[in-house]
């Protein structure tokens, strides 16, 4: 996103937060965006930056999640020459180059606790030093950090820093899914469809149909306003008259021909998603679910019925005791007690 690109939305949900992005913009403070994933946290990093007073320094932005963990450190704090095997020259990290602007860090939940330890450092004293070197180096940075995590319980469980937590939580942004401001589902397919159209050089865009409109709004979307993006312009570029668009594709990889995974050892469908039709036979119903339980567990320990007792967590006589129940010997018996290992 650059200056020039708008956040796209006039639901009541999305007019708050972008009120808010207003508020909190001209101050020189850390910021959190908190979302899910393709609900638009870059763009909102970038409108954090563009409405403050650094607008015309560096908007220097990464994905923590992106980097391992042994080159995230100097991916942002830079090194020395020498510092490391291939360290050739002086590089200079991220914190670096944003100074006097805004640097935004997507999925910082992802970083090491030693990271988030010189991060804080940065936001208290502006000063780090790049990995290998011993020199303090000052910087004045505008910090915008990301996440879809819960960092909160995080914190709580030990996993991410609480007094950096503190620290980025001078005002937290929460972008609302696209579930949640559904009057800005049709607003936004319009502006990707004509932006689409444009960039395939067609003279107009005919509009939805109303039963494409239907889906488009009915449709929870789970990955927010990117899949939105990419359903619409998959749409346009597919057209091949000038009317509007009756079908939106939400699945491209539905297909009859698509292939399928093999299961892992520990991965079976025993059938616990199948609807509830009542009235059921509830004693049926169980001894065929325990059946395809026990069968699984079989499966997956290759016959050897001591470690499929352990997989239930039952004892070996206990499991003993299920498959004469449910006559899983006898007949079956050369299938259910193979040779234990």
């Amino acid at each position: 996103m650059n200056k020039n690109e708008r956040l796209i939305g006039e639901s009541p949900e999305f007019s708050a937060l972008l009120e808010q992005i207003s508020a909190v913009a001209p101050l020189n403070k850390p910021v959190l965006v908190v979302g899910e994933r393709g609900t638009g946290k870059e763009g909102i990093a970038s409108r954090l930056h563009f409405l403050s007073n650094r607008w015309e320094g560096q908007f220097i932005k990464l994905n923590c999640a992106a980097i391992s963990d042994s080159l995230l450190e100097s991916e942002l704090f830079g090194h020395e020459a020498g510092a490391f095997t291939g360290a050739n020259k002086v590089h200079h990290g991220r914190f670096e180059r944003a100074h006097g602007g805004t640097l935004f860090l997507d999925e910082l939940a992802n970083t090491s606790m030693l990271v988030q330890e010189k991060i804080l450092r940065v936001i208290e004293y502006g000063e780090f030093e790049r990995v290998g070197g011993n020199k303090t180096i000052q910087c004045d940075v505008r910090l915008v950090a990301a996440t879809n995590e819960d960092l909160p319980t995080l914190a709580r469980q030990g996993t991410f820093r609480a007094d950096l937590l503190d620290r980025l939580a001078f005002d937290v942004l929460t972008i609302p899914p696209l579930r949640h401001r559904t009057d800005d589902i049709l607003l936004l397919a319009e502006y990707f469809a004509i932006t689409m159209t444009k960039e395939l050089e067609r003279s107009v865009f005919p509009g939805f149909g109303t039963e494409a409109r239907k889906t488009l709004q009915e449709y929870p979307w789970p990955g927010n306003v990117r899949e939105l993006k990419n359903a619409i312009e998959r749409a346009v570029y597919r057209m091949t008259e000038e009317k509007p668009i009756s079908e939106i594709t939400l699945d491209p990889f539905a297909s009859p021909y698509r292939p399928k995974n093999k299961r892992p050892n520990d991965a079976h469908q025993i059938g616990s998603d199948r609807p509830l039709t009542f009235p059921i036979n509830l004693k049926q119903d169980t001894r065929e679910r325990e059946i395809a339980i026990i069968d699984a567990a079989l499966e997956s320990a290759k016959y050897n019925q001591r470690d499929a007792a352990d997989k239930l967590k039952l004892t070996y006589h206990q499991l003993r005791g299920y498959l004469k129940k449910y006559n899983l010997v006898g007949e079956q018996g050369a299938e259910h007690e193979k040779p234990e290992n």
